[in-house]
């Protein structure tokens, strides 16, 4: 009986101190920030200021101030603050005995993102996405070099902006071809393009595409001819397919083409052509989506003029996609601009 009261006496204390301790550490409060997560995993800390119209208003401790649509992400509350009751050390222990939690790490100079955090697909992601606020879109580019029996390299740039309202989508384009063989410029192309659709019901509807091309590497019959191809669309469809992963239109518009060309004898050239076109949009399996739009230019009194894009885009995560891209014109109405097939592949960077 001694002995075990001197034993109680010698390890009793010290177990009822390293319990405690033990009680102290897990029942220690978290940090009180809160969590970030996008749907590709990628995570960000910080606090909620608000949500509202369907966007987190993040203030992140690394990338300051965000907007991120409820849709993309998550948002994980943080433990509340600790209390004086919660960290109040039990009476039967000696304050200066007492595990004291751990205090909030302050944000200094350890918080601040290295250079290559600053460069990261999440980090491009969320600065651009504060920058241009509502709109969506993507930067893509395409490159390739290749030597064989001549050197010919080519080179691609792309940048989309789109927003969507109730009854009206409205998307801004601009690409950048480039290549040359052997030091010799054989495409130079800078396109810009935009869309504006309004939908008066489900089905029927009415857009407008404004289209301005300037090609300094263009050749016709054998002559150089540059020129600055401007061409406006007006038109009115009707929406068979109104599901969110299934959608079909087909419609008449008419086209207005005004052509600027540098050629002999050549000058303004101005003339209004009637078109039919069809578009059909597909969501399709692990993050793929297919889109495609044909024009069809009917004219009595020389060959018919068309032309038809396919996209087939796949997302890899939240802000990174390749897209495989075919394009070809035929027979444009305006008389002069280069007819072209292109197949490519494309990679982006979404916000």
């Amino acid at each position: 009986m001694i002995v075990v009261q001197q034993m109680w006496m010698k390890w009793g204390w010290a177990a009822i101190l390293l319990g405690s301790m033990a009680a102290g550490v897990w029942a220690a409060p978290a940090s009180g920030r809160d969590t970030l997560t996008y749907k590709d995993g990628d995570r960000v800390q910080g606090t909620l200021v608000a949500e509202a119209g369907g966007v987190f208003v993040f203030k992140s401790d690394r990338f300051g101030e965000l907007r991120v649509p409820v849709a993309e992400a998550a948002v994980a509350k943080g433990a509340p603050a600790p209390t004086a009751s919660t960290t109040k050390p039990p009476p039967a222990i000696a304050p200066a005995e007492a595990s004291a939690p751990p205090a909030p790490p302050a944000a200094g100079d350890d918080e601040r993102p290295s250079i290559w955090e600053r460069f990261t697909p999440a980090a491009l992601t969320a600065q651009v996405r504060t920058f241009f606020g509502p709109w969506r879109g993507r930067l893509s580019f395409s490159a390739e070099v290749v030597t064989d029996s001549a050197e010919r390299a080519t080179s691609s740039y792309e940048a989309q902006l789109r927003r969507k309202w109730k009854a009206d989508d409205v998307q801004l384009n601009s690409r950048f071809d480039y290549s040359e063989t052997n030091d010799v410029t054989t495409t130079d192309v800078l396109k810009f393009w935009g869309h504006w659709r309004h939908d008066f019901s489900p089905r029927l509807f009415a857009h407008y595409r404004p289209t301005s091309e300037w090609n300094r590497a263009s050749r016709l019959r054998g002559v150089p001819n540059d020129y600055v191809l401007l061409q406006q669309e007006i038109g009115a469809g009707w929406q068979f397919q109104t599901k969110p992963g299934r959608k079909a239109r087909v419609g008449v518009s008419e086209n207005l083409f005004d052509t600027w060309n540098s050629a002999p004898g050549a000058g303004h050239v101005s003339r209004g052509v009637i078109s039919v076109f069809e578009e059909t949009e597909f969501a399709l399996p692990w993050r793929t989506t297919l889109a495609q739009r044909g024009v069809w230019y009917p004219s009595g009194a020389r060959s018919d003029g068309w032309e038809n894009r396919i996209d087939l885009n796949k997302k890899l995560t939240e802000t990174l996609s390749t897209s495989l891209r075919h394009e070809i014109r035929r027979n444009n109405p305006d008389g002069t601009a280069q007819d072209y097939t292109r197949l490519k592949l494309l990679f982006g960077l979404d916000f």
